[in-house]
């Protein structure tokens, strides 16, 4: 058994470092496309932060994936290897084609379709998915009024200077705003490959009779994902920064600062939520201050119907993973 545990356990690894390539355009897209830094630095910028979280917050939203979306009863090591096959297959195709999709949601469907096929419904624990799918709709929209407050309070407090001054401030204090994102981003989505880490080794009996997340894990999610944002997926943070709205570098701090809020207050709440969702609707918020038209939304549509299509795909891809296991090689 510990060989497949080892071989799940560098899958979900694999997952980690997915989940920072896709969601690199989260933390740098606004800093890129302000051109503060170029995309090579602003990576290298977002991975140590992402790291940094390692330092400053908890294990909560590790403990909700653990143990809060199915019944640990019916958790085995083919249960884990097939919800990761379908966040990883999921997630490797949108990012290969530019879409920034909600990885922890990917993760979410990958581990309900497996529960569904061993036990059915009564496999779910509906307070925790409920509370996941509640905050599929609010954290856009949460990111989008916060986006949109900050940007008008600002452009309010500095309507006396002129463009190049607040440009040339602004410059600096994204610096500040992409930095603390990139922690929240870090603290939520690192947390998720931890808990199912985590969730494996109790299930299988390596975790000891106390549900936990050991130290180990904690350095091992923190880095690969990190490693991932250092490589970036450039399509998605081409269409998430460049191509929903155009950004000055006052735009970038008011929807960074937005979305980091959001998101740290999530984690800190121990709600696994988008961070993808989140500053797509930051910038959305920031934009259209200026005017409606001002956001693309033919482009936004499009990253819309992958958020609306992640659950559903990885249910269904996990789910029929699992159901190949289960007539191969489980009793």
């Amino acid at each position: 058994m510990l060989s497949i545990v080892i071989i799940i356990i560098c899958l979900a690894l694999l997952f980690d470092f997915l989940n920072g390539m896709n969601d690199a355009a989260n933390s740098i897209a606004t800093v890129v496309s302000t051109k503060v830094l170029s995309p090579r630095v602003a990576v290298a910028w977002a991975a140590f932060f992402n790291f940094a979280a390692v330092f400053f917050f908890g294990v909560h939203v590790a403990t909700t994936i653990g143990k809060g979306i199915v019944d640990t009863n019916i958790i085995n090591e083919y249960f884990i290897l097939s919800a990761l096959m379908g966040a990883v297959i999921w997630t490797h195709i949108c990012t290969r084609y530019g879409m920034p999709i909600s990885v922890s949601h990917a993760l979410i469907g990958g581990m309900i379709g497996p529960a569904l096929i061993a036990k059915g419904a009564d496999g779910l624990i509906m307070a925790g998915i409920t509370k996941v799918l509640i905050f599929i709709v609010l954290s856009p929209v949460i990111g989008f009024v916060l986006g949109n407050i900050i940007m008008v309070l600002t452009l309010h407090v500095f309507k006396r200077s002129t463009p190049g001054n607040v440009n040339s401030y602004f410059r600096v204090m994204q610096l500040l705003s992409s930095a603390i994102f990139s922690l929240g981003h870090g603290s939520n989505d690192a947390q998720k490959t931890m808990g199912i880490i985590a969730v494996l080794l109790y299930s299988t009996g390596y975790l000891g009779q106390e549900f936990h997340v050991p130290l180990w894990v904690v350095i091992a999610s923190y880095s690969t994902i990190s490693l991932g944002t250092l490589f970036g997926g450039w399509k998605v943070i081409k269409n998430l920064g460049i191509g929903l709205t155009d950004l000055k570098p006052v735009h970038g701090f008011c929807a960074e600062t937005a979305g980091a809020l959001t998101i740290i207050g999530a984690s800190l709440a121990g709600i696994p939520v988008s961070t993808t969702h989140t500053i797509t609707g930051s910038i959305m918020g920031v934009g259209v201050t200026r005017r409606l038209s001002a956001v693309h939304w033919g482009l936004a549509g499009h990253i819309v119907l992958a958020w609306i299509f992640t659950l559903p795909a990885t249910i269904i891809v996990s789910g029929i993973f699992y159901l190949a296991l289960k007539a191969t090689v489980l009793p």
